[in-house]
């Protein structure tokens, strides 16, 4: 998709020459006739590893008839091959073109925007990669594995003036929006707990057997690592065996807080700060903000309402949703006829539609780079105190810790030449 003023010029240069211009044989969809969308009104996508995240993503794309999704980049053959079957087989065509460096795809100018679904550890540096080469981006979730990787991907964006969608959906589904709607009403009354659904913390610092190394267009491993401390190659960790290893992972208190404590952030109103008190335990981290709100972040304990559920306590209510859309809540007053979704928590259709809006209309996505990034920093400060195992004090200004080195340097990993953020 081209600037407005573009698409202006181009329709109007098109009515000026038609006559000249249009000849007759041009199908009525390439004039953006007959319901279609013109190809200077069309966001021209692309994608960066697409696995089956990505690929649930990229369906949804492929549904908006605005959206011409031209090429995929990938390290692994068997990948970019799946990415080019489903996008030739939804246009009946045979154009989806096929890279395996990154670089490539970021070089093309017709390319707009880009999905990018790689593992959790190039989700930062892509994303500002492509920042920096004039895309639009909607990346997968999480979208940093540091507080230093959070706040270099806020400042890229503010920087580059992109378009940033987090893949945190739940901010864009019904039943979250409704839980959040009685707290920012005040229909609970003054709020003073919120409960995230995290998974259980630990990651492990072991390697996995030595295996012999695929051809490089096969699986490009030096690149698949990318910044992370180099290992040895076993095809488990490219298969989405990578979960788990501290180098490549943030915790369970990430992989699920990347939403679930987005949404207690979102819901009480902290979109632009975090806890000051971390204090961990078995299960996970609790969290206070500078006015005493409580943030409990929690594997267990939980009502039955999917996975990725939230709880939000007042001193007049609470209530309690998850991906499954049910919700229960007290006093029961507070359910309306409105309130019944049937969208599950893991469906990205809306959240994707906003972002397209957004990149025609160059407004803030629901999930923007300096939302999500403040989201994360709370994740990554609880996750620092549950590793060390003794409370820690964090200033959200300077976001440091206090007192505590050994915690400050956690807030970022060193990265292996030649890469940066």
């Amino acid at each position: 998709m081209k600037s407005n003023n573009r698409r202006d010029f181009l329709k109007t240069s098109m009515v000026a020459g038609a006559a000249m211009a249009v000849p007759a044989f041009v199908p009525s969809s390439s004039l953006g006739l007959g319901g279609a969308v013109a190809p200077s009104d069309r966001i021209v996508l692309g994608g960066l590893g697409i696995g089956p995240r990505g690929t649930t993503d990229l369906k949804c794309f492929l549904k908006n008839p605005d959206v011409q999704f031209v090429a995929v980049a990938d390290l692994q053959q068997t990948r970019r091959e799946a990415v080019k079957t489903l996008v030739d087989g939804t246009y009946g065509s045979k154009d989806c073109v096929l890279y395996s460096d990154m670089f490539d795809i970021l070089a093309r100018e017709d390319i707009d925007s880009l999905l990018i679904a790689t593992g959790d550890r190039w989700h930062t540096m892509a994303s500002i990669l492509a920042a920096k080469a004039g895309k639009d981006v909607y990346c997968e979730k999480p979208c940093s594995l540091t507080i230093a990787e959070s706040r270099a991907l806020a400042n890229a964006y503010r920087k580059y003036g992109r378009v940033y969608q987090a893949g945190t959906q739940r901010r864009t589904i019904g039943n979250f929006e409704f839980a959040k709607n009685l707290v920012r009403d005040g229909k609970l009354g003054k709020l003073h707990t919120i409960h995230a659904n995290t998974r259980p913390p630990a990651t492990n610092h072991h390697w996995l057997p030595a295996e012999p190394e695929p051809a490089q267009d096969v699986c490009d491993w030096d690149r698949w690592l990318g910044a992370c401390p180099w290992r040895p190659y076993n095809s488990a960790y490219v298969r989405g065996g990578w979960r788990g290893h501290f180098d490549f992972h943030g915790g369970g208190i990430l992989e699920w807080g990347s939403h679930t404590v987005d949404l207690c952030q979102w819901a009480a109103g902290r979109d632009d700060t975090a806890p000051v008190e971390y204090v961990p335990n078995a299960d996970g981290v609790e969290c206070f903000y500078a006015d005493g709100l409580k943030l409990v972040m929690r594997s267990e304990g939980w009502m039955g309402m999917g996975t990725c559920s939230v709880r939000y306590e007042g001193d007049e209510g609470w209530i309690e949703t998850g991906d499954s859309g049910n919700f229960i809540l007290e006093p029961k007053s507070l359910r309306t006829q409105q309130s019944v979704f049937h969208r599950a928590g893991t469906d990205p259709t809306t959240h994707i539609r906003n972002f397209l809006d957004c990149v025609k209309t160059r407004e803030l996505t629901n999930a923007n780079a300096a939302v999500v990034a403040q989201s994360h920093v709370v994740c990554h400060a609880a996750y620092i105190a549950w590793q060390l195992g003794h409370k820690l004090t964090f200033d959200p200004i300077k976001e440091e810790f206090e007192g505590d080195e050994e915690a400050n340097r956690m807030r970022s990993r060193a990265m292996r030449e030649p890469w940066h953020v």
